[in-house]
This record gives structure tokens, C-alpha cells and sequence, in this order.
């Protein structure tokens, strides 16, 4: 499927009345790559399946939601290749061409599992790691031990450098996702990754009752 010029994804998009509340497209864009990052079934990896798990834990009427849906899967996700058809399912009901077509549902791609690790509310994200890294070719996987390291003692810092990168990408300041180079994060000025870097840098340089002062002093404030 052909990619719009204007196909954007939306999962960092927020109202500029509303501080960091995320838009209605955000949340509905995270809850689909959320779905299709799970272990959920066939069936809730369709259209109509998708729908009625985002409406039930919403409580409305998931025929309400439907075309969000839709759009999202069909003009963004897929287009910018992070969603994929994952197989067909059979209808037991309906025109027979469709019954012998099936009911299409959905997985994520190499690029969209990188996209699901930069949001909060996706669980699993440690086997969402270990898939991601087997999909990469030898010339990404230079970042492998220390991210994977990074993920068993430092999880929030590992998962805030994906949500920076995808975040970067959705801004337009990443050509794009993929191939995997954490150095294009170079080229852009954050503040926050700067600032840790500043820390860890200084720690490591402090002798043993300073570092344990710092430690304290962290523990006041965090």
C-alpha cells in the first residue's frame, strides 16, 4: 500500500490548549500497536476485534470507534509499514466472495515493535526487546548487550532513549525508523539525554562517601 505525503503517525500528538494530554488519535494509534503487541488472539487482531477491546475497557459502543479504526490501520499503520496483514480469518456469514476472502487481521512489523517500545502502556515490552533485536541485521544489532543490559537495571532510562528516537521520527527530525541507528539521536539537541549523560559521567568520577551522598540526596528527590 502506497504511503500518502501526509500520512503522519500520531502517538506523541497533544492538544496546544492541554498541556501533554495526548489527542484522541494518539491514544487510539497506542491502544492498536498496544493490541497487536500482545499475545491476543486472531479474532481481537481484526478490525472489529481491535474496536471492541479498545470500547470495552472505554465502556462505549465499539461501532462508535470503528472508523478511527479503520482509517488508522488502513491510511497509517499499514501505509507507513509499521502494522501488517497477518493472515485471514473465514466468515461463517455474508456474501460468499467475502466468506472465501476472509476477515484480514493484523501484526506488527519489525519497525512497529520499535514503535511499541517507546510506549508507556505497552506490556511485555522485555519480550518485545528480545524480538525486536532478532529482527535486525548484523550492522543494527551494535547496540544489543547494552540495551539489553540497560533493560534488566535501568528499564525506564533504556525505554525513555526508544520514546526519544520514535518521538524524534514523528517529529520529523528522523528521516526514518529504520535502520536502527541510536547515533541519529546525536544530531539532535536533547536536553534530558544530556543531562544524564552530565550525572553519569560525574558519578562514576566520585569517590566512594560522595557517590553515597549523591545517592541519598537522589532519594530525597525522587
Amino acid at each position: 500500500m502506497k504511503k500518502k505525503l501526509d500520512t503522519k503517525l500520531s502517538i506523541f500528538d497533544t492538544f496546544k490548549t492541554k498541556g501533554e494530554e495526548l489527542t484522541g488519535e494518539a491514544n487510539r494509534q497506542r491502544s492498536i500497536i498496544a493490541i497487536l503487541a500482545s499475545n491476543a488472539n486472531p479474532a481481537e487482531r481484526t478490525r472489529t476485534g481491535i474496536s471492541q477491546r479498545i470500547a470495552k475497557i472505554h465502556g462505549i459502543a465499539w461501532k462508535n470507534i470503528y472508523s478511527g479504526i479503520f482509517r488508522d490501520l488502513d491510511e497509517i499503520l499499514i501505509p507507513m509499514e509499521i502494522a501488517e496483514e497477518d493472515g485471514r480469518l473465514p466468515m461463517k456469514r455474508g456474501p460468499k466472495a467475502l466468506q472465501e476472502k476472509g476477515i484480514p487481521y493484523y501484526h506488527l512489523t519489525k519497525k512497529g515493535v520499535l514503535v511499541a517500545l517507546s510506549i508507556n502502556n505497552v506490556e511485555n515490552k522485555e519480550k518485545l526487546l528480545g524480538k525486536f533485536f532478532s529482527q535486525l541485521d548484523s550492522k543494527e544489532k551494535y547496540y544489543e548487550v547494552i540495551i539489553r543490559n540497560l533493560s534488566k537495571t535501568s528499564p525506564n532510562f533504556t525505554y525513555s532513549i526508544f520514546q526519544k528516537y520514535v518521538k524524534a521520527f514523528c517529529d520529523n527530525k528522523i528521516k526514518d525508523l529504520l535502520p536502527f541507528e541510536l547515533s541519529k539521536l546525536k544530531d539532535i539537541s536533547d536536553e534530558s539525554l544530556m543531562i544524564q549523560k552530565e550525572i553519569l559521567e560525574t558519578f562514576l568520577n566520585l569517590p566512594k562517601q560522595d557517590k553515597e551522598e549523591t545517592i541519598r540526596f537522589l532519594n530525597e528527590i525522587t
